[in-house]
């Protein structure tokens, strides 16, 4: 028997929806960036994007547990002196609620060109509205 490798014509695409609407930040990033690796599907192949499109509505509803939504940190240095910017995702959540989410996926997903396409296909809104009616998304529940 031989071992069984995807190629990239062989994956089909679906467009899945998840709603963050009270939900907890990690528990949605989970299954977003394991819907987008495609680790749900029999031809995995972790050389290959198998993944499929998600589409994350309500961002801005998502929850943190405890009490990281006031302690939790995200830092990032511009690469100047004195150029380190540090926040709380109380004011990224004021400031663009999709980035807590996006970062959230973005550190499950390869650190490669492969994460990068994957992370292509990641669609993140603050609100119930978003533009991919005519995809047909179905519903993803957690």
């Amino acid at each position: 028997m031989k071992t069984f490798s995807a190629k990239p014509a062989d994956v089909e695409r679906a467009w899945h929806i998840i709603d963050a609407k009270d939900q907890i930040v990690g528990k949605v990033a989970v299954e977003a960036a394991r819907l987008l690796r495609g680790k749900h599907k029999a031809i995995f192949t972790p050389h290959i994007d198998t993944g499929d499109f998600v589409i994350i509505i309500n961002a801005e509803q998502a929850r943190f547990t405890g009490s990281k939504e006031q302690y939790k940190i995200y830092a990032r240095h511009s690469g100047y002196v004195g150029g380190q910017t540090i926040e709380t995702p109380a004011k990224v959540r004021a400031r663009k609620p999709e980035l807590i989410l996006e970062w959230a996926v973005k550190g499950m997903v390869p650190k490669n060109k492969l994460g990068a396409a994957q992370m292509g296909k990641l669609k993140v809104y603050a609100g119930s509205e978003h533009p991919h009616e005519a995809q047909n998304p179905q519903p993803y529940s957690l």
